[in-house]
Parts: C-alpha cells; structure tokens; sequence
C-alpha cells in the first residue's frame, strides 16, 4: 500500500521536482528529496495541515514564497521527468524513508555547515550538501 494516495500526473510531478532539487546529489539525494514531500503530505501539524496532495506539497506558499526553491525559480519546469526519476518517486510514495530524511519536514542547502535547527527544529543529519530537518519531538506525531 502506498504511503500517500497518488495519480500518474503526481509522479511525473515529484520527479520533476526531485531532479531540479537534487539532482547534483545522485538517485540518493533525489529519494531524500521524495520523502520531504512526502512527508509534508502525511503530517497532519504545523505548516502542513492544510497540504494532503504532492501538487499541494510542491506549490504550498509559505511566507508569500514558494516553500521549495525549485518552485520559486521555476526550474522544476525546465526538464521532462526521464524514466529513472519517476521510479525513483514511486519508490518515495509507495514505501522508501530512510535517514536523516526519514521523518523531515524540510531541507535546505546553506551556504557554510549544517546548522543545529532551521526554525527552530533540530537537525537530522546531512547527505552531501542537503541538511534535513524533522519537527520538535511531540509537535508533529502524524509524520513518525
């Protein structure tokens, strides 16, 4: 069973999005990517309650922004999602979390290290130049 409900559309969708975000970072990086998204449609808290569909994940506007940079500077449309990619996101809405992206909300790409918490919420862990943040322990329990 799916860990999200998705059309053929939302795949082709978040594989866009996962080669514009992470693509430098390899089939890894892009799978960490998935899960943010992913994630961000099962949490049920915080910034997300209202967002139960990766289209909704992917265009949520937060701040008068964009929440994912790839949105906000419109390379998510620059490339067709290729085959690779889109197994890649199915494999990230049908079952793949792993670590430090298991249980992330958000990810960015600083300039310098990874700092300890994003807005408030602790550091999870890194994965090439992606630092990945989960919500504070009892604030967000749908997404454990």
């Amino acid at each position: 069973m799916p860990r999200v409900k998705y059309r053929d559309s939302d795949v082709d969708l978040m594989a866009r999005m996962m080669r514009a975000e992470a693509e430098g970072e390899g089939k890894q990086g892009m799978l960490y990517v998935g899960n943010v998204i992913v994630n961000r449609v099962i949490a049920d808290c915080l910034d997300f309650k209202n967002v139960r569909t990766v289209p909704q994940a992917i265009y949520q506007v937060q701040g008068g922004n964009y929440s994912f940079e790839a949105v906000q500077k419109g390379n998510v449309f620059y490339n067709r999602a290729r085959s690779a990619e889109k197994r890649l996101a199915k494999q990230a809405l049908d079952y793949w979390r792993e670590h430090p992206g298991k249980y992330a909300l958000w990810y960015f790409n600083p300039s310098g290290e990874c700092p300890p918490t994003w807005y408030n919420q602790p550091l999870t862990g890194q994965y090439k130049q992606h630092c990945f943040y989960e919500p504070i322990g009892g604030t967000c329990d749908s997404v454990y």
